[in-house]
């Protein structure tokens, strides 16, 4: 029985005449069971019997309702902390050291409880830190664009502004001042691919479809989309993102193919993405471009699919769970 709070446990395993009456799940206050308070209070294991004054409570009356004699409780102890308490009653007298005997098996149970518990807090950990990083890139994109990005944008348009009105005669001055825009307009390209590399605005502004629309833009072969249009939690839509981003790279790098397919789609509170080549295969799905979207896909308890059929072609799909692990920046 896990103990939630001060005044309730519930129960998680019975059998028997009592499973009949105190079924899995059923909650109980703690008065309503003849141990559970003093193993609790107490941190310690207990045992009695039914001749006991304290035998009352609604475990102990069903237990005797069912020829029960006896009966022993354990705590189970998680990191220093008692989580929770395991009781086991008998129609034959317990021996003297059950109580002992139970607790070897609690500790097993207290090893496994706390390696889900730490395996959870693993879990939600990476989720905050990926969370953080997308926020960090949109701030990147935001500080780009409002900063450095409309800077250059103004130099551009000042220099052509000059070159207009030179004197056709100041021909160094005005081969200076065209060197000067070539390079400004190179600054600002550059500053836009780099801003598109660590999050496009298309995807901050518009959600999925608008990022992935953006993506197949700017492919060397035709891509078909099939992208739901409501809005998702950031960090979902980022990861999805990332996973689109790193297949079509991939298709237009090596895959050798005629065109592509993305889709997506919400089923079952996750969120499944799917990008189709009909290339030659061959996709390694230990790649570091793929390791990285796994080990992404991982923190958020998705998880990635790489197949290569030997007809030709590649699929790379995710799912990622929107519900239980989606973190919003």
């Amino acid at each position: 029985m896990p103990h939630e709070d001060d005044a309730a446990v519930t129960v998680v395993a019975s059998w028997g005449e009592i499973a009949s009456k105190v079924p899995t799940g059923t909650p109980l206050a703690l008065d309503e069971i003849s141990l559970a308070p003093r193993v609790l209070r107490t941190g310690r294991p207990a045992r009695k019997d039914h001749d006991d004054e304290d035998a009352a409570g609604r475990v102990g009356t069903t237990g005797s309702a069912a020829g029960a004699r006896s009966a022993a409780g354990t705590p189970i102890v998680v990191d220093g902390e008692v989580w929770g308490v395991m009781i086991a009653t008998s129609v034959e007298p317990l021996p003297e050291d059950i109580e002992w005997r139970i607790g070897e098996f609690t500790e097993l149970m207290a090893t496994a409880i706390a390696n889900i518990d730490a395996r959870a807090k693993l879990t939600a950990s990476r989720t905050r830190i990926v969370a953080a990083a997308d926020e960090e890139r949109r701030r990147v994109v935001r500080d780009l664009h409002d900063g450095a990005q409309q800077r250059l944008v103004h130099t551009v348009i000042t220099l052509k502004l000059a070159q207009g009105a030179l004197r056709p005669d100041d021909g160094n001055a005005a081969s200076l001042v065209a060197e000067a825009l070539e390079h400004a307009q190179h600054a600002t390209d550059e500053l836009r691919d780099l801003a598109h590399g660590i999050l496009p605005a298309a995807l901050a502004r518009g959600g999925l479809g608008a990022g992935v629309e953006a993506l197949a833009s700017r492919m060397p072969v035709p891509v078909t989309l099939e992208i739901p249009t409501e809005r998702l939690p950031g960090t979902i839509e980022a990861t999805a993102y990332f996973v689109i981003a790193e297949a079509l790279t991939n298709v237009a790098k090596h895959a050798r193919a005629a065109s592509a397919a993305v889709a997506a789609w919400v089923e079952d509170a996750t969120l499944r993405v799917e990008v189709r080549d009909d290339g030659v295969g061959g996709a390694r799905a230990e790649g570091a471009g793929l390791q990285g979207l796994r080990d992404r896909l991982e923190a958020l308890d998705g998880r990635l699919q790489v197949e290569c059929p030997v007809d030709g072609g590649t699929l790379v799909a995710a799912a990622i769970p929107i519900l239980t692990s989606a973190v919003e920046a």
